[in-house]
């Protein structure tokens, strides 16, 4: 795994994020989702790594990245900090801009940095998400009982902090056997180191701050761009499952493409053979629309 990527740790004031990198060209960030780490890119960033140099982090409070205090409006956990962190790390890195690709949560990540770091990010790629004030703003049954975590991390400490530490084979083998994807796709070793990224004590408290900023401080600053007309200046890439939930959920509504162009004016996008996890189940598939779009070149340019 990961061969010729070296390994770093690097130190942005009031953390350290891991990552990988290797390859040559231009920057492109990828970031991962729950209950993942950056091992999610496995088999993805080395074909990008034949175009672009691909750094594959792991966010602050997930993997090998470090876990600061949190407070009580649980900020340190927003996706505004998050994406400052990578700003930081990638200015350390010696990337004056970039292009990012997130899933999951690490999608939230991506759109967030497009939205507050405009002249950094160069092109963005959001894989199986819409907007995180746009999720809860239709939130149903469906997800409450399908995406669990939504809710269930969300609760006040330390309820949440108490069954992830005491299930954590089972909060990750429900997540990687649902949300449309099958388990058979998942290595034993990474299924592993997936089950001990939410061992520790202290990454548990972090994750679940991040899900309670996601239903409190995310969805505020979401709203709050949308209230003040910010759009995202930068083309944007929308995948997501062929066998999940975004089609059929927001299908009324014209689909994911449709809420991502209320963020965006260049917006194109399809669905990926796999569930939730498609990166990791369809590997080139992903890699594919990857490169395409992020290696497309302007018109005009060169």
């Amino acid at each position: 795994m990961f061969e010729h990527f070296q390994p770093i740790d690097v130190d942005i004031g009031d953390t350290s994020i891991f990552a990988r990198y290797a390859g040559g060209g231009p920057a492109l960030l990828l970031l991962h989702g729950f209950p993942q780490t950056h091992l999610m890119w496995r088999d993805v960033a080395p074909e990008l790594a034949d175009r672009f140099t691909v750094i594959c982090a792991d966010l602050r409070g997930y993997g090998r990245s470090a876990c600061p205090a949190s407070s009580a409006d649980h900020a340190p956990y927003s996706k505004r900090a998050m994406a400052s962190d990578m700003v930081a790390m990638m200015t350390e890195l010696g990337f004056a801009s970039f292009m990012v690709a997130g899933h999951d949560r690490g999608g939230r990540v991506a759109y967030r940095l497009a939205l507050d770091h405009p002249d950094r990010i160069e092109k963005l790629a959001v894989l199986d998400i819409v907007p995180t004030a746009d999720a809860w703003d239709r939130a149903d049954a469906r997800l409450a009982l399908g995406y669990w975590p939504w809710s269930l991390l969300a609760q006040p400490e330390p309820l949440p902090e108490k069954m992830l530490a005491g299930a954590a084979d089972a909060i990750v083998d429900n997540a990687l056997g649902g949300w449309g994807s099958s388990p058979d796709v998942f290595p034993a070793g990474i299924r592993q180191a997936y089950v001990d990224a939410l061992r520790d004590p202290v990454h548990i408290h972090a994750i679940c701050e991040e899900y309670r900023a996601a239903a409190t401080l995310d969805r505020e600053h979401d709203l709050a761009d949308k209230a003040a007309g910010r759009r995202m200046g930068c083309p944007v890439l929308a995948l997501w499952s062929a066998q999940g939930a975004l089609a059929e959920w927001y299908g009324c509504e014209g689909g994911p493409l449709a809420l991502w162009r209320n963020w965006a004016d260049d917006v194109r996008g399809r669905a990926i053979s796999g569930g939730h996890f498609f990166p990791e189940e369809a590997p080139g598939q992903t890699a594919g629309a990857l490169i395409d779009f992020f290696g497309e070149v302007k018109a005009g340019s060169g």
